[in-house]
């Protein structure tokens, strides 16, 4: 019963976490366009930046800026601010579940650093909070006051982090935080920054005071820090479903090019929006991104398995290393700890299935070290060399 409300909890959380980001990121989109769209014209009320009609669902909409605030505010306010905390609540608490408390198959790979699981989880959530601490220090720092150089030192940082992530957890471990690092520092801007200041100036402006035009300013600053790293956190995200990106020897570089190939992309839908033209240049930059990620995930696994290819093995010494350290869990009725079904319902406990299975065991055991989970039943170099001198002559059946 543990196991069963374990999977639905996960199944739910899961859930819960995409449509809170797709409401969350889609707010987002909205309002940056809208933000970028406004034109000035006369005739608009004081203290307004800009107007701009839309059509949508057989309606129109005609849609205006303040500045700081209207000089008297409306009876009703809509705040976006439950899609951001939805996301992180259930993205935190599904981290937990998943990644903390299981952390001995999805966060600790022995091969890279042997830890417990108190500490792989303790490690990971203290990174959280110093990362955050680091970004508020940077953004309220002299550096902050200069966008440019405030986003160079965050992308190092980042890409430091992501390194060093790479040589303390599993490779999905490492992607998998560093995107909660970043989704983190992002709510964290809606939580502590802009919300708060938007709530200042409400209740300057209910005082009958005039409210501080900074407040408005420090809030638009994060609101264009969470709109360039959004992407990069989508790809974090989805990258646990392939292991030729993260359980591969140059996973943080990998990271490092999606940190420049979210924000390039970002910055043409941008331009466009501001009616600052079309730099097509993004686009070839993103391709080349794209392809330079694609030759980095071929370059073999995170560990490699050096020395020449061993003759090829007969079919039997493949299915003997199938069998004693893939088919605990990847078979029929599994009898490892804590698994009810096979994974993916992929099952390697027979002849057939093996073969079958054989290009996505190239995949997950000799071009990448995803599998085993941390190498938990220890799989060593010369079986992981010998399957890919079977995968190498065909995967021969006999």
């Amino acid at each position: 019963m543990e196991l069963v409300l374990t999977e639905a909890a996960s199944a739910t959380l899961r859930w819960l976490h995409v449509i809170a980001g797709i409401a969350w990121i889609g707010s987002s989109f909205y309002f940056i366009h809208l933000d970028l769209s406004l034109r000035p014209r006369p005739g608009l009320p004081a203290g307004v930046k800009g107007d701009e009609w839309q059509v949508h669902g057989g309606g129109f909409y005609h849609m205006m800026k303040y500045l700081v605030a209207p000089s008297q505010l409306p009876d009703h306010l809509t705040w976006f601010k439950w899609e951001a905390y939805a996301t992180w609540l259930s993205g935190f608490a599904l981290l937990v579940l998943v990644y903390y408390l299981g952390a001995d198959l999805f966060l600790i790979d022995k091969s890279v650093l042997d830890m417990t699981v108190a500490q792989a989880a303790g490690v990971a959530f203290v990174s959280l909070v110093i990362s955050w601490l680091i970004y508020e220090g940077l953004c309220r720092s002299p550096l902050g006051k200069h966008e440019v150089a405030l986003a160079l030192v965050g992308y190092v940082y980042l890409v430091a982090l992501t390194y060093a992530f790479t040589h303390v957890f599993s490779g999905r471990g490492a992607f998998n935080q560093i995107g909660a690092v970043i989704g983190t520092i992002m709510v964290a801007n809606v939580f502590i920054i802009i919300i708060p200041n938007q709530k200042k100036s409400v209740a300057a402006m209910l005082a009958g005071k005039e409210p501080d035009p900074v407040w408005g300013q420090l809030g638009k600053q994060r609101s264009v820090h969470n709109n360039y790293l959004t992407l990069p956190v989508v790809f974090l995200m989805l990258s646990n479903h392939y292991p030729l990106f993260f359980a591969t020897r140059f996973n943080w570089l990998i990271v490092a090019i999606v940190l420049v190939v979210g924000p390039v992309i970002r910055h043409f839908f941008n331009s466009r929006h501001a009616g600052d033209g079309s730099p097509w240049w993004t686009w070839a930059v993103a391709a080349a991104g794209i392809a330079g990620i694609v030759w980095l995930s071929a370059a073999g696994p995170r560990v490699a398995t050096t020395g020449a290819l061993p003759p090829t093995p007969k079919f039997a010494q493949v299915a003997e290393i199938i069998s004693s350290r893939c088919s605990m869990c990847h078979a029929s009725e599994p009898v490892w700890a804590g698994i009810a079904a096979a994974p993916m319902g992929v099952r390697l406990d027979s002849d057939e299935q093996i073969e079958v299975h054989a290009p996505l065991i190239d995949a997950v055991a000799v071009r990448s070290n995803f599998m085993p989970p941390g190498n938990v039943t220890e799989m060593t170099g010369d079986e992981r060399l010998a399957l890919k001198s079977w995968i190498a002559a065909g995967a021969p059946a006999k």
